[in-house]
């Protein structure tokens, strides 16, 4: 049996593989139509303009993406936790990581919304998901000022991920190493 997608749905999904394969200069609205299955009228039906389809992209990511880390978060929280077995759970999550298409897509979306400031605003939704995340763990992991901690922790991973996207290694410093000294020196 075979479950179709709404016709919604496969368009923001087509338009997540075009812009990780080939950029964001790659969408054309014939381009996303053909990949999504649906027809032009379908495509400016529920999306009028790029930038609609282009943010309700972003935010289909963010959500997928919350509930990806929520229960990576949630797996790890299950025992007593320590500063070092959350640092390695950050690490497992960032070496799992393929930078396909699905990886490289929101690196390009978050890029896109520093040109097109109608973006913006869904591009804050996606770092106000990670940040809440980040605060979750580090309520639990007890560290003091986790409001003030969680957007430098963001902002450490999101450019280990990036440095190993370009250059295909994290550097000198693991992850887990980085982000121990970090929040050790936050809370010391």
């Amino acid at each position: 049996m075979t479950v179709v997608m709404p016709a919604r749905e496969a368009i923001l999904r087509a338009t997540l593989h075009i812009i990780g394969e080939q950029g964001v200069p790659a969408l054309t609205n014939r381009r996303i139509a053909a990949a999504a299955g649906v027809s032009l009228g379908s495509l400016t039906y529920h999306f009028p303009s790029q930038t609609d389809v282009l943010r309700e992209s972003m935010l289909l990511f963010a959500r997928e993406e919350t509930a990806r880390l929520a229960a990576i978060a949630e797996r790890a929280a299950g025992g007593a936790p320590s500063l070092a077995a959350a640092a390695a759970t950050v690490e497992q999550v960032l070496e799992s990581m393929t930078f396909g298409r699905e990886d490289i897509a929101p690196l390009e979306l978050f890029l896109q919304a520093g040109r097109d400031h109608d973006l913006r605003g869904a591009a804050a939704q996606c770092f106000e998901a990670y940040e809440r995340l980040a605060v979750t763990v580090l309520t639990v992991l007890q560290l003091p000022d986790p409001d003030l901690l969680a957007g430098p922790v963001v902002a450490l991973i999101a450019g280990l991920q990036l440095r190993r996207l370009a250059t295909g290694d994290v550097g000198r410093t693991p992850p887990a190493v980085a982000l121990t000294m970090l929040v050790a020196g936050a809370s010391g």
